[in-house]
């Protein structure tokens, strides 16, 4: 679904920050060799998180779902200069075409991979966030809120992606679809919790920025 026209969301892409050039050969191989390249944040989204990490300048970073890296390195570019980002995702495949662009990237020393569960291996990370990005399986977003809230440095910014799920919030949820109740459950937590702040983005498919209390 798209929120914008596509001419409007054309003239906004033109209109930011240009893509850099790495970032621009991912998104092409992507699309190309990898299923489902709807998934990657793109252009706009991308320089959006470039931005919100700048001004942030975070430490550490925790990103939820690497898919086949494009966000990561848009985050990687507000980083401290001895800041981390870890990044998890269960799909193995796609663990050395990651690498290859974070390789290719200035921050390759400071981007640490993680295959498997994030519900495993978010417990087992010792460190202190300064930026969140959640942009994994649908079903668990409140349960990763819950985990990583703890982990947060006060000021600290948790990010969530598809929060708007292509509209579907606004429609009647059918029985079988879990991912939307989730979602509608989601959006109504960050609103109502107390440890947070936040405000929802109508940016693509929908970015909601949470600050801690």
């Amino acid at each position: 679904m798209h929120f914008l026209s596509e001419e409007l969301e054309h003239y906004v892409a033109q209109h930011s920050e240009n893509e850099p050039e790495l970032l621009a050969q991912l998104n092409r191989e992507t699309h190309q060799k990898i299923l489902q390249p709807r998934m990657l944040s793109g252009h706009f989204q991308g320089r959006v998180l470039s931005m919100l990490s700048k001004i942030i300048h975070p430490t550490n970073i925790l990103e939820i779902g690497t898919y086949t890296g494009y966000a990561t390195l848009c985050l990687a570019e507000g980083l401290a200069e001895n800041g981390t980002i870890d990044t998890l995702d269960v799909e193995e495949e796609l663990v050395e075409f990651q690498r290859k662009y974070f390789d290719k990237s200035p921050w390759s020393g400071q981007i640490f991979q993680h295959l498997g569960k994030a519900l495993d291996i978010i417990p087992t990370l010792n460190k202190k966030y300064d930026l969140v990005f959640i942009d994994a399986d649908k079903q668990n977003y409140i349960n990763y809120f819950h985990l990583i809230l703890p982990m947060m440095n006060k000021g600290g910014i948790i990010l969530s992606d598809n929060v708007l799920w292509s509209g579907k919030v606004l429609e009647p949820v059918k029985p079988n679809d879990s991912s939307t109740k989730t979602i509608l459950e989601y959006n109504e937590l960050l609103k109502n919790d107390p440890r947070v702040e936040t405000v929802l983005l109508p940016i693509r498919d929908g970015l909601t920025v949470s600050r801690v209390r």
